[in-house]
């Protein structure tokens, strides 16, 4: 473990060595990755909007056997049973709860009573002031660099927006993968960084091996954004199943957007009734059509594809635009040392003021 440490905000309020996350990416970060970068002094984040209530829980249990170190949980916020995680989020004494989408005042209350840090992820400047008002310890700013949904602003305009808006810690998201980009993050004002490519392409993730070679194979001009998997902007690897949806007609998606409905409910144990609700609330109350909802089912079953299954060709890879500057694939200590140590390096080379 690195003996590099920079103590920020962001390391005190959550009992980490490190100011760096790890975000909660769907069927990447599961146990075996979050557990590898709490036991090398960063914040893990544990995904759990794939996972049942239970498997959730199971999920907790199976870091605290591999980790003492703190680690944290990301929840949809929007979810019809996202009162129920809060409270295995509770029982199991979890340290840091993240969101997806803002959390209600409801919700930031109950989970700050039973003293778990509170850090929601956002990607404007009005997200921020609105969680901050109700509570929030901190909040994950994503520009749209990022990887996955994102938005249209980029980290270098959104960071400073937001730091001069809030007086709670920030986390820069979007672009981040080493410790270059910490100081730049640090000199912005923000309390450290969170990494999700970056991590995803670690020894430690479980990712299949062909999928992570995609990913290294990948030029910056690899990555794009479509809206064609959910309706949604969301950043990816370019590949033959992202053109074909691109290509794709209205029917065409409707029918795809069905047949993996279909699938999640089985693997999510949901309703189709409660996939409606948790579709029509993922879209912030929109004009939606039917499609539109159901297409809400593509993103996990597509990614399930790939992260899981290792089937590049069914699947997309969901992915920031750092990709295409990443080469290897370090243990999450090699990659957490190298990051800090890179940190350190750079201080010192900047040139010194009289």
């Amino acid at each position: 473990m690195s003996d590099v440490t920079i103590a920020t905000p962001l390391t005190g309020l959550v009992g980490v060595r490190h100011p760096v996350v790890q975000t909660g990416m769907g069927w990447v970060a599961g146990p075996r990755l979050v557990s590898a970068t709490a036991n090398a002094g960063a914040l893990g984040i544990l995904a759990s909007a794939t996972m049942t209530v239970e498997q959730l829980r199971a999920a907790i249990r199976e870091v605290r056997s591999r980790t003492d170190a703190p680690f944290g949980v990301n929840l949809r916020a929007d979810a019809g049973d996202a009162a129920e995680r809060v409270g295995v989020i509770i029982d199991e004494g979890v340290r840091v709860a993240s969101f997806a989408l803002a959390p209600s005042r409801e919700l930031i209350a109950r989970l700050k009573d039973a003293g778990v840090v509170v850090i929601p992820s956002v990607g404007a400047r009005r997200h921020a002031e609105k969680v901050a008002a109700w509570g929030a310890d901190a909040v994950i700013v994503q520009g749209g660099e990022g990887g996955g949904h994102t938005g249209s602003v980029a980290t270098t305009v959104l960071l400073p927006q937001v730091v001069d808006a809030v007086d709670i810690p920030v986390v820069a998201a979007g672009g981040f993968h080493d410790g270059r980009g910490l100081v730049a993050a640090l000199a912005y004002g923000a309390a450290g960084i969170a990494m999700g490519t970056r991590f995803l392409l670690t020894s430690d993730s479980t990712v299949p091996d062909a999928v992570k070679a995609r990913y290294l194979a990948a030029t910056v001009k690899d990555v794009t954004v479509t809206t064609k998997v959910d309706g949604l902007p969301h950043r990816m690897l370019r590949t033959e199943l992202v053109d074909a949806l691109e290509r794709s007609g209205r029917a065409t998606s409707l029918l795809r957007a069905v047949r993996h409905a279909t699938a999640f409910r089985r693997e999510s144990g949901m309703s189709w009734a409660q996939m409606v609700r948790d579709g029509v609330a993922m879209k912030h109350g929109k004009d939606l059509t039917w499609s539109q909802i159901l297409l809400a089912a593509n993103t996990p079953m597509l990614l399930k594809a790939s992260m899981v299954e290792g089937r590049t060709d069914l699947g997309v890879m969901a992915s920031g635009q750092v990709a295409g500057l990443i080469d290897d694939l370090p243990s999450c200590a090699e990659l957490v040392d190298r990051v800090m140590a890179e940190a350190q390096a750079t201080i010192r080379a900047l040139p010194a003021t009289g």
